[in-house]
Formats: structure tokens, C-alpha cells, sequence
């Protein structure tokens, strides 16, 4: 079989993780080792989410630990009145074959619970999201049509990942990009002298928080410029998603900029064509990508100056390659947009609203 990837990829039990947050889930266990995906967990509790584990150690990896999740399932409920709780698992748990389901059955919690058996042996990630997603159909948690819709918008953000995405080829070299000040002070020669232009936001989910403001801030450097704003954030999606999307609309709205909505958060990898279509449409001068930036077919960019903003700095290269001019990275916005509820300032709207 040959080698798809040498560099560092999230993991499926991250994914399943995350996954459950944007179910509206308070308590995740981790049915492992107490240090597997420590630092997520760690991350989604300031988020809001309790994420606790089975700690499992030597002993058990060879006789079981069925009791202790019991244990633990029952201490959750207890003491924190969850509404929803997870399960998640990992490879150990799955190696020793736990049946994270009969055990949630016979824990005796009240709690709505699912078990997602899951582990970390998967190339894509998505896989971590499906097992999730299915466990929650089948606990009526979303509908079928729901679960169908989130299988399509998975299958088609890995698609991206491969054609134009840090998952195109074995191993990208990370990179932190063009100079903010230096693209900044181009992109406000262009826009405050008139050219026509066009500013999209494509974000991930709850990266939208900072990324939109980065559009924010090219309306509050130039508010009469000839620029078409356009936002992924149509309501729908998991329940966090959609929350998340009503959100920044609401912040945006107070701050003076009603984007045109083309897409939801959760559709980034999906929405490329019909923003293509768009930019197509507009013939703009410029186009100010930000979010998910390659989503967005080269061929629709051809003759236009492209400003490109992402979070992942083996994107870099390949939107290079795609002809994007100028190509920056919002270092550490994951972190960042943790835990929030309203926008939070970019590194490079602050760079663009310092040259005002």
C-alpha cells in the first residue's frame, strides 16, 4: 500500500471530540489512557465541555476497564447534571474490544448517552465525525436526513483536503506566510482607490469568530469601497454550528456589515463551486479569500489579484501554487476561538485597520 501522508494529521477520536461538542454534549469520557488527546481535551474544556477520562492503565489493558467507565459514568452524572453525555473510544479500548455501549446500558445514568467506538488507526479523520454522527442518529440526537447531509459535506471537505488542501500530497513544509503589513497595505491600495472587489468568507465552524473579522475590517478601513461581502453563514447544521453562524451574523450586523450569506459553517469544503460561480460573476479587480481559501477552484480565480487567509500553515504552499498572491496565516486561531461567543480580532484586521 502506498504511503499517503508523512506529516501529522488530527486524529478520529479528536474528530468524534469535537464532534460531540457540536451535539450540544456536556461530558465526554475518554475510554483510555489518561494521556490520549490530552491537549484537545484539555482545550474543549474551556470551550465548556467537561472531558474526562477512564485513565486506564497496564493492568486493565489486559483484564478490562468495563467497571471503571461505569465508575466514572456514574461519578459524571453525579456531579456534574449533564444534559447530554459521550463516550468516546480510543485504540486501547478498541484493541481489548470494550463494549462501550452494553456498559453505558447497564451503568443505570439517566443521562441521554451515546458510545462511540472509535479509535485513531483511520487515515481520514472524517471517520471519528461518522461514528459520532451515527451514534447520535440512532439515539434520535439528529434525523437521517441530517446524518446524510453531514456524510455528503464530509465526503466533499476531504475531497478539497486532497486536490488542493495540506492533504495533497505526502508532506508539505509548514509556513507562516506573506508579511501581513505587506498584503495589508496592498489590499487597502485596492480597495480604497476603487478597483472592484470581492471579500468571502468560507470559515470552519467556530473559526468564523476571527476570521470574519478580517472582512469586518476591510469594510471598516474602506466602508465605500467597491466590494460584494460574502459569508458562509446560512443557519444550518449541528446545534453548535448553528448558534455559532447566528452569532457572528448578529456581530457583523451591529458593526455595519450585512454580508451577502452563500453557504453554512459547515459546508466549506461544499460551497466552492457556488462561490467560484459568484466571483465569476462579480469580475472583480481582487478577491479576498478567508477561511477555507482552496475550496474555491483555480479556475475561477484566473486574472485576479488574491488575497488568501487560512489557519494552516501547510496550506500555504499549495494555495501558492494555485496562483494566490498573497497568502497569510492567522497563527494559533484555534486556540483562540475557543470558548467564544462574539468576534475576536485577527492579527492581520488588526495589521489592515492600523494603516486607516
Amino acid at each position: 500500500m502506498a504511503l499517503q501522508y508523512i506529516q501529522p494529521r488530527p486524529s478520529s477520536i479528536v474528530a468524534a471530540l469535537y464532534t460531540a461538542r457540536d451535539l450540544e454534549v456536556d461530558v465526554a469520557i475518554l475510554h483510555g489512557p489518561s494521556g490520549c488527546s490530552f491537549k484537545h481535551a484539555r482545550l474543549l474544556e474551556e470551550d465548556g465541555m467537561r472531558v474526562l477520562t477512564t485513565s486506564l492503565a497496564d493492568h486493565e489493558f489486559i483484564f478490562g476497564g468495563e467497571g471503571v467507565l461505569e465508575r466514572v459514568l456514574r461519578y459524571a452524572e453525579e456531579h456534574f447534571k449533564p444534559h447530554r453525555m459521550a463516550v468516546i473510544g480510543t485504540c486501547v479500548s478498541m484493541i481489548i474490544g470494550e463494549d462501550m455501549e452494553a456498559v453505558v446500558e447497564q451503568s443505570g445514568v439517566s443521562t441521554p448517552t451515546i458510545a462511540v467506538p472509535i479509535h485513531a488507526g483511520f487515515r481520514e479523520n472524517i471517520e471519528g465525525v461518522l461514528a459520532t454522527l451515527e451514534a447520535a442518529a440512532w439515539a434520535g440526537w439528529i434525523t437521517d436526513e441530517e446524518l446524510e447531509r453531514q456524510r455528503y459535506l464530509l465526503g466533499k471537505a476531504n475531497e478539497v483536503e486532497r486536490l488542493r488542501g495540506a492533504a495533497s500530497r505526502e508532506y508539505i513544509a509548514p509556513s507562516r506566510g506573506d508579511l501581513k503589513h505587506v498584503a495589508a497595505t496592498r489590499l487597502r491600495e485596492l480597495a480604497c482607490g476603487g478597483k472592484r472587489g470581492v471579500a468571502v468568507l468560507n470559515a470552519k465552524k467556530e473559526t468564523a469568530y476571527m476570521f470574519a473579522d478580517a472582512l469586518l475590517a476591510l469594510h471598516d478601513v474602506c466602508p465605500e469601497a467597491r466590494v460584494d461581502y460574502i459569508a458562509n453563514l446560512e443557519d444550518r447544521g449541528l446545534p453548535k454550528v448553528r448558534a455559532d453562524a447566528r452569532n457572528v451574523r448578529v456581530d457583523l450586523q451591529e458593526r455595519g456589515l450585512s454580508p451577502r450569506l452563500l453557504g453554512a459553517l459547515d459546508e466549506y469544503g461544499a460551497n466552492g463551486e457556488a462561490l467560484g460561480a459568484e466571483i465569476r460573476r462579480v469580475s472583480p479587480d481582487f478577491a479576498v479569500l478567508i477561511g477555507v481559501p482552496h475550496a474555491v477552484p483555480p479556475e475561477f480565480l484566473q486574472g485576479i489579484e488574491v488575497f488568501s487567509l487560512t489557519n494552516g500553515p501547510r496550506q500555504v504552499e499549495p494555495l501558492r501554487e494555485q496562483g494566490h498572491r498573497h497568502v497569510m496565516v492567522e497563527v494559533d486561531l484555534h486556540p483562540k476561538t475557543l470558548a467564544v461567543r462574539h468576534l475576536v480580532e485577527s492579527e492581520f484586521g488588526a495589521v489592515l485597520r492600523s494603516l486607516a
